[in-house]
């Protein structure tokens, strides 16, 4: 696939499993739930222990699940993400040479961003949407999204951090074009476990459905 058949995945599956863990025999139990919940889209952190490794092995579990990379703050992690062959690229912070570097080996690149100057910023750079991040600050949030989209309405913007089944609804109720889901998704502990990822996977898939055109 090229970069533009990847962002069309992404546009339309509206959400991003976020895989952040430090126990690296977690990871494929965390994909696997994921997958058979019916997510399509997720991306392994860079410090996510082996997270190179569990890419790769992803990739060959799951030829149909788009899968990419999270937390690539430079070329070096990007250029680790491509051998490992993720699908996307997503960035905590705007980097206008890992943009270039996504887009040469044809990835499509969610660029982090938080103030209207870092996002016209990512945007003017050529990122192909924007990851409105954190957006689970108080006072944040959901207001404060609200409040740049009118200016900003030209610009894909998904938001990052605070999503849980608490608020999933209220955010596309808002009109953000997607969401990244973190700990309140695919967290695997004593609180949260393989039945937990599921059920939540299934809600969240549920509500979307709705924003879908």
């Amino acid at each position: 696939m090229n970069r533009q058949e990847k962002l069309a995945i992404i546009t339309q599956e509206k959400l991003i499993a976020i895989i952040r863990s430090k126990s690296q025999s977690n990871v494929a139990v965390i994909i696997k739930a994921l997958v058979d919940s019916g997510i399509k889209v997720l991306e392994v952190t860079s410090n996510t222990v082996g997270f190179s490794e569990e890419i790769l092995k992803a990739r060959k579990l799951y030829p149909n699940i788009l899968i990419g990379a999270g937390t690539i703050t430079n070329v070096n992690l990007a250029k680790k993400a491509v051998e490992a062959g993720a699908q996307f690229i997503v960035t905590p912070n705007t980097d206008a040479s890992v943009v270039a570097y996504a887009h040469k080996n044809e990835l499509p690149i969610l660029m982090g961003a938080l103030t209207p100057t870092e996002i016209c910023t990512a945007n003017e750079a050529g990122a192909d949407a924007v990851k409105l991040f954190p957006g689970g600050i108080e006072n944040i949030g959901i207001p404060y999204y609200k409040s740049i989209k009118g200016p900003l309405s030209d610009i894909a913007l998904y938001a990052v951090g605070g999503i849980s089944l608490n608020n999933i609804k209220e955010w596309f109720e808002a009109g953000i074009q997607g969401v990244g889901v973190g700990g309140s998704l695919t967290a695997l502990n004593g609180n949260n476990t393989v039945e937990n990822i599921q059920n939540t996977a299934k809600q969240m898939l549920e509500i979307i459905k709705e924003f879908k055109r």
